[in-house]
């Protein structure tokens, strides 16, 4: 009898496991057919409408990633919650520029839709935010006025104005969604260092050599008040130069490979994109 008890307890935890694995594998397959049948159904007429005329690097797209894009629209709108704050009404237009623009990022990328997080908080424009930090043993208290930012295993907050120029202006090197969800990209690898996950694990090596060897040349320049392509704002950190390289590798694809050839061909394979072939500007 005792025997039995002990049997018993013992095979509990295991079934507990079975259970929520069978029941995590049903989740999964669930909404991987939503997936799916979300990335099969076309954009309606308003949508298309909204990119075409909002959105002009959607237009320059081959017409198989326009329906690939599509696609990941569908799902990404229907898996995040896009909140206006002060007052800010949340319209198709800034829910289908803000999916576009993100998406564009994981259009080639496997990977599960930016998970982590649910929520993406929308201003009317650029708004303040406070922070806060230790110096020594005093706690300093301030504020910044800023365009986005990406909370680690938190919310996006972006400016709606900031967000429709970076879709307006595709050749300026400046996009505020895409710097912001590059954050995301980066920490679903643990951290934001500026790894994000590579397609394949031999890629890691010549990511880590490249990207360390750039970023001490952004570094250098940027004390020395050199300009280049990068935005100096890049130098700050490992994490901020990947979110600043990825708005000019898809918004200045050939003056990124003419200055920066090596770090050109990490992002590229990075993800599995190479805007040069839609892209006309080879300033």
């Amino acid at each position: 009898m005792r025997q039995s008890l002990i049997y018993c307890l013992l095979s509990l935890p295991i079934f507990v496991m079975l259970a929520w694995f069978y029941l995590d594998k049903r989740k999964i397959k669930k909404r991987e057919l939503k997936r799916k049948q979300l990335r099969a159904e076309p954009l309606s007429a308003e949508y298309l409408h909204i990119l075409q005329t909002g959105f002009p690097l959607y237009s320059r797209l081959p017409q198989e990633l326009q329906n690939k894009l599509g696609g990941h629209i569908q799902v990404f709108l229907d898996e995040k919650d896009i909140i206006g704050c002060n007052g800010l009404e949340i319209t198709d237009q800034i829910r289908v520029l803000i999916a576009a623009q993100a998406c564009l990022l994981i259009i080639n990328r496997p990977g599960n839709y930016y998970p982590g997080f649910r929520s993406i908080l929308v201003y009317p424009e650029t708004y303040i935010a406070s922070s806060s930090h230790l110096d020594g043993m005093l706690q300093v208290n301030a504020t910044s006025r800023r365009a986005g930012e990406s909370w680690h295993r938190g919310p996006v907050i972006l400016a709606w104005d900031h967000v429709l120029q970076g879709a307006r202006d595709s050749r300026d090197g400046h996009n505020v969604v895409m710097h912001e969800f590059a954050h995301k990209l980066d920490e679903e690898n643990a951290a934001m260092d500026g790894l994000p996950l590579l397609p394949t694990v031999e890629q890691y090596q010549q990511w880590s050599q490249v990207l360390n060897a750039e970023f001490k040349v952004q570094q250098k320049k940027w004390a020395d008040g050199v300009d280049d392509v990068i935005d100096s704002y890049g130098a700050t950190s490992p994490a901020e130069f990947f979110a600043v390289v990825t708005e000019t590798f898809f918004e200045k694809p050939h003056p990124l490979e003419n200055h920066h050839p090596h770090l050109y061909q990490q992002f590229k394979q990075c993800y599995l994109l190479d805007p040069k072939q839609w892209s006309k500007d080879k300033e």
